[in-house]
């Protein structure tokens, strides 16, 4: 069986900054309110013309080809992330196949909100596995800000939310006992409605009335989030993933170089670092300037780690995500 390596890594986030003395300005809040509640100093935004999800993942896969050292004709397949398309459907996989110019290899989409990249990533690693695939283009992107309440009564979850675009190529390599080592994948399907966005749904409404009602005050087409709820599973979920995903490696907290926690809450975050007891070393986070992108999170993280140096060969790097379904997951990486 093949092993699959990460080759190449990219980001694209929009020029336009957010802080949080910009959203005070438009919502009853402030700068100190948000930083204890989240961590976020700032976060982008799109702005309207400029960049789309689909756009945003063609920047971000243009730097992590490059990276990889191969052209776009050797990618055998596309997997996207996502929970933000432009379009209802087709999702963003095929229009960056379009937008990249791409023969006609598959393209996949994936909708696991939060942990989207990493179920992205499990999947193009058990195509590689295989022997399908050699190259596998995968992105998460995200945008947020154009679907957020953003007035006093969405401030718990508005402020929380940015935009931006992550990509990784994934390729074969025969050298065992590195690359991608194990990914998990969990779901739990009895809390789905404690973090969502009701509409637009085909079982939500019909389109008639949606017409028909135009109604200001449904707020069934904003996110939705039971914060405390959230919070209190993410925890106990991220510590069961990575435990797992040490375990199944016959690893230790210890081994860990890097991890690389889904950016969801820097609360959330710290409150695992000191569970496991890692230092400030060992954990990456860059919530504090992009806010939560979803499935963009990880993505962005991994680079940024990497192009800083944090990231070595041979190094252990661990990547966790919970999020919206509820869905959580891990890889574990050697570098």
């Amino acid at each position: 069986m093949f092993q699959s390596r990460i080759t190449g890594l990219g980001y694209y986030v929009p020029d336009n900054v957010v802080t949080n003395d910009d959203l005070s300005k438009i919502i009853d809040t402030n700068d100190e309110w948000i930083v204890e509640r989240t961590g976020i100093n700032e976060r982008r935004h799109v702005v309207k013309g400029e960049d789309t999800t689909t756009s945003m993942g063609v920047k971000a896969a243009k730097i992590a080809i490059e990276r990889a050292g191969i052209s776009k004709d050797d990618i055998d397949f596309i997997v996207f992330a996502t929970i933000s398309p432009e379009y209802y459907f087709p999702g963003p996989g095929v229009m960056v196949q379009r937008d990249l110019g791409i023969k006609t290899i598959g393209a996949l989409d994936v909708r696991n909100q939060c942990s989207g990249f990493l179920y992205a990533i499990s999947v193009a690693d058990q195509y590689i596995k295989t022997g399908m695939y050699k190259n596998i283009l995968v992105i998460g992107s995200e945008v947020q800000s154009t679907g957020l309440d953003m007035t006093t009564r969405g401030r718990s979850v508005s402020v929380i939310f940015g935009d931006g675009a992550g990509a990784a190529i994934l390729s074969r390599s025969e050298t065992e006992g590195t690359g991608i080592l194990s990914t998990h994948l969990h779901a739990e399907g009895a809390h789905a409605e404690e973090l969502t966005v009701l509409a637009p749904g085909m079982g939500k409404r019909w389109v008639t009335d949606i017409i028909k009602d135009n109604d200001p005050d449904d707020v069934s087409y904003f996110p939705y989030m039971n914060g405390q709820f959230v919070f209190k599973n993410a925890v106990v979920r991220f510590s069961e993933v990575i435990k797992e995903g040490l375990e199944a490696n016959q690893l230790e907290v210890k081994d860990i170089d890097m991890l690389i926690p889904h950016q969801a809450n820097l609360r959330i975050s710290q409150f695992i670092q000191n569970k496991f007891g890692l230092s400030d070393d060992q954990v990456f986070n860059n919530i504090q300037k992009y806010g939560n992108t979803t499935a963009a999170s990880i993505p962005i993280a991994l680079t940024e780690a990497w192009e800083a140096g944090r990231i070595k060969s041979g190094d252990l790097v661990v990547l966790a995500a919970f999020g919206s379904g509820f869905t959580w997951a891990s890889a574990v990486i050697r570098w």
